[in-house]
């Protein structure tokens, strides 16, 4: 790729329909400035975030329990107050967020490489082999998503007693994509039998282009429109059930708390007066979920010509 591609590209693109729209929609632009300051903490974490909530030996327990700033008996220190540990809410909330976007990231790609490989299979090939993968679909589909994901975290907790944190992640990250794939898999089928029988794929077949290159060269960047906005709004999903998961305790290791289990931790002590300690990682869940969902309704109008 030349130096210059990529400058065209960018021009194209803030000379596109989809930047235009973006400009257009205040909604989409708050919403994108939410995420984006929400993704920055995370990934920032260690740098930004003020206190490290997970280093024993800063612990005080004299400092647990204490109320935010505005409220008499707080620390200058801890802006949003401290836990029952005596960590500080705002830097446990950085942190948690790391953990719970990174989930949720990895499990949305697990998901849409299997679902999108499946689908377009499914789609282009036909025959048996479609009519074997929509049935897996629909069993999949005919049980809870949250019961399957307890049931894959169950079974790889029972096989594995004694694993570390590592593989303690890629448990829960495998539990919500086998609960996720399926939702690409029917939308990229849907797609692909619509462009199966288009003249571009039929003029392609006559020419000898093999089968595997149609779907991978041809057909799948014209079915990844909807894909793209179906793995933003799953985005969103995947942390809501990743934080249900936490909640329940059978989430992340109590070691590296995300979002959830800072919830769950939290609920023991909200009817007690100390309401900040679950209150504000609840707070956070519902901002870093409601921006992704809002980015993922712009981004189908956006896309859709029919609903601009």
């Amino acid at each position: 790729m030349t130096s210059s591609a990529v400058p065209g590209r960018l021009a194209r693109f803030l000379d596109g329909d989809v930047w235009h729209s973006f400009k257009q929609s205040p909604m989409a632009m708050l919403a994108a400035a939410i995420a984006a300051v929400c993704i920055f903490c995370a990934v920032f974490a260690p740098w930004v975030a003020p206190h490290d909530p997970f280093d024993l030996a800063t612990l005080d327990l004299s400092d647990s329990r204490l109320p935010p700033v505005w409220i008499e008996g707080s620390k200058p220190q801890y802006l949003l107050g401290t836990d029952d540990q005596g960590r500080d809410i705002l830097s446990a909330l950085m942190y948690g967020a790391r953990i719970s976007l990174l989930v949720g990231l990895a499990s949305v790609l697990l998901s849409l490489l299997v679902g999108v490989a499946l689908g377009l299979l499914s789609g282009f090939v036909g025959g048996k082999v479609d009519g074997f993968i929509m049935r897996v679909c629909d069993v999949m589909l005919s049980f809870p998503s949250i019961l399957i994901a307890l049931l894959i975290d169950g079974v790889g907790r029972a096989l594995f007693p004694n694993a570390h944190d590592t593989l303690a992640f890629g448990v829960l990250i495998l539990a919500i994509s086998l609960t996720g794939w399926v939702q690409y898999a029917r939308t990229v089928r849907g797609s692909t039998l619509v462009e199966r029988n288009k003249e571009y794929v039929q003029a392609a077949r006559v020419i000898g282009v093999s089968p595997a290159r149609i779907m991978l060269r041809h057909v799948l960047p014209n079915v990844m429109g909807p894909v793209l906005v179906l793995a933003t709004i799953q985005v969103a999903a995947a942390i809501l059930t990743e934080a249900t998961l936490s909640f329940l305790g059978v989430g992340v290791p109590p070691t590296s708390p995300s979002l959830g289990t800072l919830i769950r931790i939290g609920n023991d002590f909200l009817f007690s007066g100390e309401w900040w300690i679950t209150i504000f990682p609840g707070l956070a869940l519902v901002l870093i979920a409601l921006s992704v969902n809002l980015l993922g309704d712009w981004l189908r109008d956006a896309l859709n010509p029919r609903l601009r």
